[in-house]
């Protein structure tokens, strides 16, 4: 047993597709005409608070053949305190950045490679911390270089 369609198309004849042609045309062309208007009453635009200042720690992981390497945790602090107050990874390139306020202060930057070896098996070492010091809104860059 054939089910019957419930929905049948009856094909539209051209005389009633041009008797709907032309509302749509009167409500584009009106359209066209009343948009500068609306367009000039618009709302005015939201304000965005002003950023903070901050400096900019900019650097780059350097292995042992001079070549940046990606993926090192790169963890920061602040001379004053003892604790690691930032951690990020380096890119692709071997680069990393960290906003901090603005403001005279010193930080101490170093790379924690437990666990990271290189693509041929062998283990880095860590040249130590090395220190970065900030005056005010600016960029500090600083390199890396592992052994």
């Amino acid at each position: 047993m054939k089910r019957k369609p419930k929905t049948v198309t009856i094909p539209d004849s051209p005389a009633r597709n041009q008797s709907r042609f032309f509302p749509c045309l009167v409500a584009v062309v009106s359209l066209m005409l009343l948009l500068p208007q609306f367009a000039l009453a618009g709302p005015a635009p939201k304000q965005r608070k002003p950023d903070k200042p901050y400096a900019l720690i900019y650097g780059t992981v350097w292995g042992p053949d001079d070549r940046p390497l990606y993926g090192v945790k790169v963890r920061i602090r602040r001379a004053d305190q003892k604790k690691t107050k930032w951690e990020l990874y380096s890119d692709h390139s071997g680069e990393f950045a960290l906003r901090v306020p603005a403001g005279a202060a010193d930080y101490v930057i170093w790379a924690e490679i437990k666990g990271y070896k290189l693509p041929d098996g062998r283990h880095l070492q860590s040249n130590g911390e090395t220190t970065v010091h900030i005056d005010n809104d600016e960029r500090a860059d600083t390199g890396l270089h592992l052994k």
